[in-house]
């Protein structure tokens, strides 16, 4: 048998799919009129095979399944469903939510992409990562990025392969990113609430085809990625993918009926009473303890690595795939990527927490695993918002080993970060108390409520050149700590200049203006700053504080009753070899380096 999805060779083109409860599988061809030719598959154990003569790469199908119907069950078959190829690699056009995609008995193959039969891809020579801990990475929505950059052609704005401009690589390597981290360009849906609201989600965490790139943000498929991996590699710049394995858009009982639901249910995690667990938060959570859901996984990332080259992955709400259904710091999934000759080497990034029980597990990630270190943004925004301990700043400039452990003899795995995608950005940190969704259509409900933020005075915009002063120096202090920092380090884009989402922090249903870098507006003094703090900690990035002297900026030592004294004046670091570059904290001037 060969592998899941579609496969051309000399015997003609076959297709596998993973469906073990159905009574029955087409494969459903489609022409270029949309019309369908149905062929039955054969049963092999828990799979359907069938293989056609000839070579189809350029034929677009789906499938349907049939079966029971019986949700309590976990029995979703329909065969009025057309169902989406988990393993596809190409779709011919987005999702777009309807409600007949939940309706029992709706034929939906007017409104479900169909997978695209690619033949053998190209792959890329094997190559280590361009990106090493230690390094910059800067966090960027692949539309909001670019639909606004001056620069950046028309019909190029707001998709993969604008990150391969000339206007857009001169920026990357201007701020000495190490890295890019693109958020999910993978094929999803909306939520089935937004298209009601007259929104639709900007930020793709809402996956349906796991290794399909979405056809809005990259029309050109594998090969646009490709392409745009290597450009960005030939600037010094690595790639790495933001993935979602920890649910999928089809969502709770209401959701629509797309792919897996329809296909083999039982990737989802169910409770005792049949009810799916939602660990996630979005309706469904998949089951890692499955072998065939760890390798759906496994083969989506070695898809990326062979035939984009990409240098690795953050995973979002990563405990998921631990889970079985408690996190287990063993879970199998860990050992399985390390074991693969095209995985071995990646980064790997976690957000180490979901929302089911036992769901915060920041440090317990594998040794190789970095970690988004939510503890250093709230440490760093409460003290230069004036109610945190100089102790506590010291320890997550240091590289958190109060999480992870002493760092002096191998890298730091903390992901050191000040606003990430979700929250407010870095400009709106320090001008806005209190969270401002109201265009999401939820009364103000969603998103975080405690922020550390504080607004300097003045909730919101404001021309005050008092309050605007006291702005620009709180964010340049928390940017110098971000830069002085031991571990790896985000940032988001935009906030190396001041992008505001005028206190929206949770934009995640805004693909509008709002969201969508102004490069008119930027703050280039602010800009130039960080591309000074960039400049100075290159070639230092293994920096280890623990190895150094912390003072008083006094010069005396620093003592225990210094360390928690709200009123010590700020703490210097000395590295003990002298023509290493140190930094300084000041509560009243900020942080220098050097």
């Amino acid at each position: 048998m060969v592998a899941h999805g579609a496969h051309t060779g000399p015997g003609g083109t076959t297709w596998q799919v993973r469906a073990p409860l159905a009574d029955a599988v087409w494969l459903c061809l489609f022409d270029a009129h949309g019309a369908e030719t149905r062929h039955a598959m054969v049963r092999h154990g828990h799979d359907w095979a069938l293989t056609l003569p000839g070579d189809h790469a350029g034929a677009r199908y789906g499938y349907r399944a049939d079966g029971a119907s019986a949700p309590e069950r976990g029995l979703w078959f329909d065969p009025a469903k057309l169902l989406v190829d988990p393993h596809a690699v190409e779709l011919d056009q987005r999702f777009v939510y309807d409600p007949a995609l939940s309706t029992f008995g709706a034929d939906t193959a007017a409104l479900v992409p169909k997978a695209i039969v690619t033949g053998d891809l190209p792959t890329v020579p094997p190559a280590p990562p361009l990106f090493a801990p230690g390094g910059l990475i800067y966090e960027l929505n692949v539309r909001a990025f670019t639909m606004l950059h001056p620069d950046v052609p028309a019909y190029l704005r707001g998709t993969v392969a604008a990150l391969a401009h000339p206007a857009v690589l001169a920026h990357l390597v201007k701020l000495g990113i190490n890295a890019v981290e693109l958020m999910p360009i993978v094929a999803w849906i909306d939520e089935r609430h937004l298209p009601p609201l007259g929104l639709r989600n900007a930020w793709g965490y809402n996956p349906v085809a796991f290794m399909a790139l979405d056809p809005g943000l990259c029309p050109g498929g594998i090969a646009e990625l490709r392409d745009t991996v290597a450009a960005l590699r030939a600037a010094g710049i690595g790639t790495i993918l933001d993935l979602v394995f920890n649910h999928t858009g089809e969502s709770d009982v209401a959701g629509p009926i797309v792919s897996l639901r329809g296909l083999d249910n039982a990737a989802y995690g169910h409770a005792a009473d049949g009810s799916l667990i939602n660990d996630t938060g979005c309706g469904n959570t998949l089951d890692f303890a499955q072998p065939h859901v760890r390798q759906l996984t496994i083969d989506a990332l070695r898809h990326f690595v062979a035939h984009a080259g990409v240098d690795g992955f953050r995973f979002d709400l990563a405990p998921v795939m631990a889970r079985g259904p408690g996190f287990a710091a063993d879970a199998p999934i860990f050992a399985e990527i390390a074991a693969d000759p095209l995985l071995a080497d990646r980064v790997l990034i976690a957000e180490p927490w979901d929302i089911g029980p036992g769901g915060y597990q920041l440090g317990q990630f594998p040794a190789n695993w970095l970690e988004w270190n939510d503890r250093f943004r709230d440490d760093v925004r409460r003290f230069w918002r004036g109610d945190g301990t100089l102790g506590a700043l010291a320890t997550r400039l240091a590289g958190s080993a109060d999480v992870f452990g002493p760092c002096d003899s191998s890298p730091c795995r903390s992901v050191n970060f000040l606003a990430a995608h979700d929250g407010f950005t870095l400009a709106d940190c320090v001008a806005f108390v209190h969270k401002h969704n109201e265009a999401n259509g939820e009364n103000n409900r969603d998103g975080h409520d405690d922020n550390y933020s504080w607004n300097n005075g003045v909730e919101g915009p404001s021309d005050d050149p008092a309050v605007l002063a006291r702005r620009q120096a709180a964010q340049r202090a928390l940017l110098g700590t971000l830069f002085a920092s031991t571990g790896t380090i985000m940032l988001t884009a935009g906030d190396e200049f001041g992008r505001s989402q005028q206190g929206n922090n949770n934009a995640y249903s805004q693909d509008n203006p709002l969201s969508w870098i102004d490069w008119q507006a930027r703050d280039r003094d602010l800009e130039d700053f960080v591309a000074r703090l960039s400049a100075a900690r290159m070639g230092d990035m293994a920096r280890f504080p623990e190895n150094g002297q912390w003072l008083a900026l006094d010069g005396a030592a620093m003592d225990g009753a210094r360390w928690e004294d709200p009123a010590t004046p700020g703490v210097a670091w000395r590295a003990p070899d002298q023509a290493r570059p140190g930094f300084r904290v000041s509560r009243a001037d900020g942080v220098a380096l050097g």
